[in-house]
């Protein structure tokens, strides 16, 4: 960084993510019978400051009436605070470390929490300016040293007045204090930081709009640890993906946009050109169309099991890593299935609709236990096995067919055709993928096969089973009842009408593809496939990745690490090699795999790169796409 480039940070809601006063006030009014009234208060009065329609000395005199703190409260402030510091500024401490001089913090919070904790990132204690408590003898907070310009309305452009520093200011902040510098002429510019807090007050006076540490230095490039700033990575989550995925994919400064429903593949299509993360679940598809506008993006999230409605070839092909979430909602499916076949076997289904309707038909007739029944699992993955065990534990014997060989669990039976599977089960479960060679693997011809007053489950996918020969079945006696999640075409959104001859049919027990719909299930994969995402992102991981090859690292130290991703072909390695040595740049580690279509390389140096080799790299033959992490 020149060093004509000052930085003046402020504190509360910037370097650190929450207002230092009103953390004190949740250690001080601990014990106070009305602390709930008085915090709210607190809060109140702070925005009003910061917003700019109460003024500063008014805002602190109130807010200090309040708290009756005392000084060994401020250890424990200090304590809470330093687990509180921004992320960004936490990701870029080597950056406020080498450039202590020109890094300033100007605040109308308080030296004595504030010294403690930015000095902990290299900030020099002379460089801090900032209001001083007033204690009494016994320690307690007594008042402010109001001669501190700081003290008054207007302090921080008066401190840098009084400073009289040279070369260009630049005021990262997120109050009105903060703008105040430059309006009073003595910034070059004014970056509003949101990471933690956006107010539209002081945002529309920024000169730009940071939501992070890392947008600042990538802008005024001066961004050493990461190549690209993650404010500038754009995520676009649709299908109502769980609350806990959004707010994770905030957190780390992503851009994010959320959308409730699917969207159709033309709508997709517009909206994939600037986005570099999709999020999505069942119902929307990701096509070879959508992908060919998809120039930013650099991976998919499926949030579910499923990746069939995802173009994998085309992904890999434009080096687009996907990830989806194989395990978080098994134990949710598992557990629908066994409440389907004891629902279908005791008929809960029809009887509870008669009682709805004032029918009363106390009978046992076409009612079954599920002990000592034969269960048949097509598809032995990771639900069907589960479902496997928990099935046996309640008394059923556990018969399956994968196309894969799979080991047996418990006391299950693996048996060699899918049409011995059909023959010999009282109640058939599917837990296939989509892939498309399974569309109408449950035809007529399969159906005729299963045993008569036979159960039939699919929890798979829509395309698996043909639902007019299921409902020929159904209406004939043949199957005594059926219990379906998915369809062939499901409503894109919960305003769109479903639509299936199935509907009204005997003991058949219909739902909107909720077998993974828990709350449990659903908070795992939000947390899951974020997780993968941003993995792969900060290190290069590729580890349980669909398509790629599966690679998992350490996040890297004190060197640079550079991505590559090519065709299988013979000589690339060598070629990136070649391209390092002619640079004299010496590699710390490197790391290939590959799979059918693509090489996966990743590369650590100890020497800083030159755009010249980035160009280079990106040249060598073969490539699909580069990125250098950091």
């Amino acid at each position: 960084m020149p060093s004509n480039k000052k930085f003046i940070i402020d504190f509360d809601s910037t370097f650190t993510q929450v207002e230092a006063l009103d953390v004190l006030g949740e250690i001080s009014l601990k014990n106070d019978p009305n602390r709930k009234e008085k915090l709210q208060a607190i809060k109140d009065i702070t925005d009003m400051g910061m917003d700019g329609s109460l003024n500063f000395r008014e805002s602190l005199e109130r807010r200090l009436s309040i708290l009756e703190a005392s000084k060994p409260q401020i250890d424990e402030l200090i304590d809470a605070l330093k687990a509180k510091v921004s992320k960004s500024f936490k990701r870029n401490k080597e950056f406020l470390q080498e450039h202590a001089d020109d890094i300033i913090i100007i605040s109308n919070g308080f030296r004595d929490f504030i010294t403690p904790i930015v000095s902990e990132y290299g900030i020099k204690p002379e460089n801090v300016f900032a209001n001083e408590f007033i204690y009494d003898e016994s320690g307690k907070i007594i008042d402010f040293n109001r001669e501190n310009v700081l003290s008054n309305n207007g302090g921080k452009a008066e401190t840098i007045k009084r400073l009289n520093l040279e070369g260009d200011i630049y005021v990262i902040g997120d109050g009105y204090t903060d703008y105040e510098i430059k309006a009073s002429g003595l910034a070059n510019k004014f970056y509003a930081f949101t990471e933690n807090v956006e107010r539209a007050k002081v945002t529309a006076k920024a000169d730009h709009i940071a939501p992070s540490l890392d947008e600042i230095l990538y802008v005024n490039k001066m961004n050493k640890k990461f190549s690209y700033p993650k404010s500038r990575i754009n995520v676009l989550l649709l299908e109502n993906v769980h609350p806990i995925g959004i707010e994770l994919m905030k957190q780390e400064g992503y851009n994010v946009e959320v959308i409730s429903s699917a969207l159709s593949e033309d709508e997709l299509t517009e909206k994939i050109k600037n986005v570099s993360i999709l999020g999505i679940r069942s119902k929307t598809n990701v096509t070879k169309k959508v992908l060919e506008n998809a120039n930013r993006l650099i991976s998919i999230g499926a949030f579910c099991i499923g990746t069939n409605q995802i173009d994998l070839e085309t992904c890999t092909e434009k080096g687009i890593a996907v990830f989806n979430a194989p395990f978080s909602n098994t134990r949710s499916v598992v557990e629908m299935a066994i409440a389907e076949i004891i629902f279908l076997m005791r008929n809960f289904h029809d009887k509870s609709l008669g009682m709805h309707q004032g029918k009363w038909d106390k009978s046992a007739t076409g009612s079954f236990e599920i002990r000592g029944k034969k269960l048949g699992i097509l598809g032995y993955g990771n639900i069907g096995a589960q479902l496997s065990v928990l099935a046996e534990s309640m008394g059923m014997d556990v018969y399956y067919y994968d196309v894969i060989e799979k080991l047996a669990l418990g006391n299950a039976t693996k048996l060699d055709s899918l049409d011995e599977l059909l023959l010999t089960c009282d109640v058939i479960s599917l837990h296939v993928d989509g892939r498309k060679e399974n569309k109408n693997l449950i035809n007529e011809a399969k159906i005729g096969l299963m045993k008569n007053g036979a159960y039939l489950l699919n929890l798979s996918r829509g395309h698996v089973v043909d639902i007019k020969a299921l409902k020929k079945a159904l209406d004939s006696g043949h199957l005594a009842g059926a219990a379906i999640d998915v369809f062939p075409e499901e409503p894109k959104n919960n305003n769109e009408p479903f639509v299936s001859e199935l509907i009204g049919t005997r003991n058949t027990i219909l739902t909107p593809h909720i077998g993974g719909s828990t709350l449990e299930a659903q908070q795992n994969i939000a947390r899951f496939v974020p997780g993968k995402i941003m993995d792969y992102i900060n290190t290069g991981n590729t580890f349980n990745s669909v398509n790629f090859p599966n690679i998992q690292l350490p996040f890297l130290k004190d060197a640079h690490r550079l991505i590559h991703i090519h065709h299988n072909e013979p000589g690339v390695l060598a070629k990136i090699n070649q391209c390092l040595a002619k640079h004299e740049i010496n590699i710390v580690g490197q790391y290939l795999k590959t799979n059918e279509k693509i090489g996966y390389v990743i590369t650590d140096i100890d020497k800083a790169y030159s755009p010249e080799i980035i160009e280079v790299m990106k040249k060598i033959p073969g490539t699909i796409r580069f990125r250098v992490l950091y």
